[in-house]
């Protein structure tokens, strides 16, 4: 039992299970947002269950994947897979349950949850290979995180609507954006290791500039939520926050230094989701 227990624990720790913060509160954004107040405690559950799955079922297969790549790194070396602390044959097993999980809540969620779930996992095993044929892995990534408001949109409503779209690339342009940061660290591996990123196209400076433009797509689009969903003064006092958090963000990382890497990626990403739902909630149970 203790052998079972660790072997969690690793797991959890492999998959990063804590950074699920960046995308839970926009799954509750994209809830809060279709249900016009509080989903029921039912949706609620459901849509949590259905994203921690797909999560998980996601980082872990991409740990597995990525497993020879990550041995040759330096920074990567030290994680479960190629530390030989967890095995292949168990990184499957958890892979299947988490995938299990997801499917099992999307069928409880409406049918076209479940008629989608296949799209979603096709783009987050597709994410895994990207890295090693195009520069634009960070777009990808993009993509599955969106997978989380639109989700519960649907999960929610049934359908897919404009605002869904919107808030989907809201998701896309901010998770691409703070993962470009994130892959200047692995810079001169990449170029050594012939993987494709947007710092080995464009080196420091260039990813600097286009994920700042990233971040401004993403303000951007939230502003057009903002307009089209007609929604209020909290909603708006939530965009301008997370600007100056965004702002705070490229600041810290100016002229490429990596120092504050761990402050601007995990930190400041972690308090924008959690500031976007919170304001969100409180334009939308205000009304």
């Amino acid at each position: 039992m203790t052998t079972i227990v660790a072997k969690i624990g690793i797991f959890l720790e492999m998959i990063k299970f804590a950074h699920t913060i960046f995308a839970l509160p926009f799954a509750f954004t994209g809830a809060l947002l279709a249900a016009g107040g509080l989903p029921s405690l039912r949706q609620t559950v459901w849509i949590i269950l259905a994203m921690v799955g797909a999560r998980t079922a996601a980082m872990a297969m991409n740990r597995l994947i990525d497993a020879n790549i990550d041995a040759r790194n330096p920074r990567t070396a030290v994680r479960a897979i190629p530390a030989g602390l967890i095995g292949t044959g168990m990184t499957f097993f958890f892979i299947t349950a988490a995938t299990a999980l997801m499917l099992v809540s999307a069928w409880m969620l409406n049918p076209l949850c479940l008629m989608l779930s296949p799209v979603a996992l096709f783009f987050l095993v597709l994410y895994s290979y990207c890295k090693r044929f195009t520069a634009l892995a960070h777009v990808v990534l993009g993509i599955c995180l969106a997978a989380a408001p639109m989700g519960a949109w649907v999960a929610i409503r049934g359908t897919i609507d404009p605002p869904a779209l919107i808030l989907g690339c809201i998701v896309l342009f901010w998770v691409a954006g703070f993962d470009i940061l994130y892959a200047l660290q692995d810079l001169d591996f990449d170029r050594t290791a012939g993987l494709h990123s947007i710092p080995v196209l464009l080196g420091i400076n260039g990813s600097l500039w286009a994920a700042r433009l990233f971040h401004l797509i993403m303000i951007a689009l939230l502003l057009t939520l903002y307009s089209t969903m007609g929604l209020g003064a909290f909603f708006l006092t939530g965009i301008l926050t997370s600007t100056a958090m965004l702002l705070y963000e490229h600041w810290l990382l100016r002229a490429g230094d990596l120092k504050k890497l761990d402050a601007a990626f995990f930190n400041m990403n972690g308090y924008i989701s959690v500031t976007i739902v919170l304001f969100t909630a409180a334009d939308i149970l205000t009304r």
